[in-house]
């Protein structure tokens, strides 16, 4: 793969800092079979699972941000908000 699953967690972190500004935290999970992340978003008892294919992983890993990722993330902090 060329990275590490923490790597990863924390280039997301760099690439989407709004999930720090909301105290988002994300949990990975590769998953062979779909070869592709499981990404979950957690912050308290809300919960959000996307998934991360390697081929966009490895753009996230080379610093290309993920418009379908940060959809997603756009969509969970709007849910947080509403609360």
């Amino acid at each position: 793969m060329g990275y590490t699953q923490v790597a990863l967690e924390e280039k997301l972190y760099e690439l989407y800092p709004e999930l720090e500004k909301y105290n988002i935290k994300v949990a990975l999970e590769f998953d062979e079979e779909k070869n592709a992340w499981i990404v979950k978003f957690q912050k308290g008892d809300t919960k959000q699972y996307a998934i991360l294919d390697k081929k966009d992983a490895d753009a996230c890993m080379d610093g290309y941000v993920c418009i379908y990722l940060g959809v997603l993330i756009d969509q969970y902090i709007n849910e947080i908000k509403k609360g």
